[in-house]
């Protein structure tokens, strides 16, 4: 008997570690787009995008578990972020993303920008507030407001507005898998299960047969 029991419990962490997710409920865990949403991505791909605010605590915290789950991701799926235009006072910080995109500093700049609001407290939705921020990390103040003003970053926002519509979002932190599916941690229940239910929602997106590759 004393035998039994240490092989129950040898074989007790090899049996929790291989028992798979539990299987996603739809309309709970996830919901179906309709009309499913065009995507940029490559035939063969899969497309992960995090709809986000600068100004959403939950979206801050959340940032490095999600850069984390994205650098394990294969060859074959795409994260992209597009920071939710749900009411005009977003726009700002939309605006803010794009303007640091156009200028090749955000992935330098994404998680100090963050930290700036929720880590010191600023309010960054003025224009002139972000430029002086801009200014403390080493960018130039007439090239990031030429930037911020340019016709291609108000056509990215002006995209972000039609997309956060598109997709009826109602809140932030929330996922697109492929335009098709679209999920939280509210929806979920937690964190640890958002990104469960992201990576079964992408095993459902693979060709039937298709392995990932690293």
């Amino acid at each position: 008997m004393n035998k039994f029991f240490a092989a129950l419990a040898l074989a007790l962490p090899l049996m929790l570690a291989t028992t798979p997710a539990s299987a996603l409920d739809e309309d709970v865990d996830y919901l179906r787009l309709s009309p499913p949403q065009r995507t940029d991505v490559k035939s063969g791909q899969v497309e992960v995008t995090e709809f986000f605010w600068y100004g959403c605590p939950h979206c801050f915290h959340l940032d490095p578990e999600l850069n984390a789950w994205a650098k394990k991701q294969p060859k074959d799926v795409v994260v992209k972020r597009v920071p939710a235009v749900l009411n005009e006072k977003w726009a700002a910080l939309a605006r803010a993303y794009y303007a640091l995109e156009a200028l090749g500093v955000l992935p330098k700049l994404h998680d100090a920008l963050f930290s700036a609001i929720h880590v010191n407290g600023m309010d960054l939705n003025a224009p002139d507030a972000f430029f002086d921020w801009g200014v403390t990390k080493g960018l130039n103040r007439k090239k990031l407001a030429n930037a911020y003003n340019s016709f291609g970053v108000n056509s990215k926002v002006m995209r972000a507005q039609q997309m956060t519509k598109s997709y009826k979002l109602t809140g932030v932190p929330a996922f697109a898998v492929n335009g098709k599916y679209l999920t939280s941690a509210y929806m979920t229940g937690s964190q640890p299960k958002l990104f469960e239910a992201l990576d079964q929602l992408i095993a459902m997106e693979r060709k039937p047969g298709k392995k990932s590759k690293k």
